[in-house]
């Protein structure tokens, strides 16, 4: 080859290294500019944490243009998301989950992992007693949110329920004397239904509360007995607070947070009473946040800084408003804004004041449990008349 062959061939050679780099150094120009956040709910989160969200883009003009949020049912959710990591376009950058939802997208292996990577990002001694045991759960990919003591709890109106059950026996028999006026919602779908479903084992004394596969022999047998007099399922609790509501249902499940928020907001009437049966044990609930795999580094980058940014105590105590509760031990409610705190002290409940001295509190179950417990209810218990919205 001549000389001058060689040097057109360098010349060339350096022209498209030239046109390469500055092409790369467009993309990420505009990959490092500000991001929108394009988020699912599927838990309710945005109750507790939207308000955080906005704080964050105000505060980040130069990482966050916008936001887009959008809700989905939870069980709708892993197919989803799977569909656009196998297209190769993940157009949501961050889940805001339950412990439904998480546990399958966490088993699935469609999820960032967050831990131990992440560790010093986010430090496991900022977390409360409830969100330790919550981030434990979601074996490294979900990061708690809020959390609270859960349930199960039974809401009742007390102009239709004069005496309210004392044991899981009164409890079955007053259902089945009164067919069609107790309601829960499907587990899958729902805070207070994955409450009675996992907290019935230790009411009912079963062998084996964490073990729905062999250990929950009493709990399948009263759910199925129960299953008779339940009109259908919704998949969701918010419909079963408005037929409560309305008057078509005297009792429902319920939880912590399910409770005392529906009361403030007005969504059931006030004088809603409670009752906990006798060896309730509380299954801890709460909500998570998490990033699915295929978003761009740049993205994760900024994500991860949202995290972070909701983690401060000056930003989880604005969570109490929804009821459910900070993960962050240091976000008390004697720090939070003066109208929050007079609506928590409001609406607060007695049997809620020092839990862990009356009750045993226990994690949920392990991942792969929960849902072998869910598909469980599926099949035996919900069958066909799961009614969806």
């Amino acid at each position: 080859m001549s000389q001058r062959r060689l040097a057109r061939l360098a010349v060339a050679v350096l022209v498209v290294a030239a046109v390469a780099a500055a092409l790369l150094g467009a993309r990420q120009a505009v990959a490092q500019g500000p991001i929108t956040i394009s988020l699912i709910d599927v838990s309710g989160d945005l109750s507790s944490t939207r308000a955080i969200i906005e704080n964050y883009q105000k505060a980040n003009p130069g990482k966050v243009k916008a936001l887009n949020l959008q809700r989905a049912p939870a069980p709708e959710l892993p197919a989803k998301i799977k569909a656009q990591q196998d297209a190769g376009r993940v157009d949501v950058n961050l889940l805001l989950v339950g412990q439904d939802a998480g546990s399958v997208l966490a088993h699935n292996g469609q999820l960032v992992k967050l831990f131990p990577e992440y560790d010093k990002v986010f430090p496991r001694d900022e977390l409360t007693d409830a969100g330790k045991v919550l981030q434990a759960e979601g074996e490294g990919y979900l990061l708690p949110s809020v959390v609270s003591n859960g349930g199960p709890v039974f809401i009742y109106n007390p102009a239709k329920v004069k005496t309210p059950p004392k044991s899981a026996d009164e409890l079955k028999a007053w259902i089945k004397a009164n067919p069609g006026k107790f309601m829960y919602a499907r587990p899958a779908n729902s805070g207070p239904g994955r409450s009675i479903l996992c907290g019935l084992p230790y009411i009912l004394g079963d062998k084996k509360p964490t073990d729905p596969t062999a250990g929950w022999d009493k709990t399948w047998a009263f759910l199925k007995d129960i299953g008779e007099s339940i009109e259908y399922y919704p998949t969701g609790t918010a419909i079963t607070l408005k037929e409560f509501a309305e008057g078509t249902r005297w009792m429902i499940a319920g939880i912590m947070e399910w409770d005392m928020k529906p009361r403030a907001e007005g969504t059931i009437p006030p004088d809603s009473k409670i009752f906990i049966l006798p060896n309730t044990s509380f299954v801890i609930d709460g909500h998570y946040w998490a990033i699915p795999k295929g978003v761009s580094p740049a993205e994760q980058e900024v994500v991860l800084d949202l995290m972070k940014f909701m983690r401060r105590p000056d930003q989880q105590v604005l969570t109490w408003k929804a009821f459910i509760g900070p993960s962050i031990k240091a976000a008390t409610l004697d720090r939070a804004p003066a109208d929050i705190q007079k609506l928590v002290q409001e609406h607060w409940r007695p049997e809620y004041t020092d839990m862990d001295k009356k009750y045993k509190i226990v994690p949920q179950l392990p991942v792969q449990d929960l849902i072998a417990a869910m598909d469980r209810w599926d099949k035996e218990v919900g069958a066909q008349r799961i009614k969806k919205f």
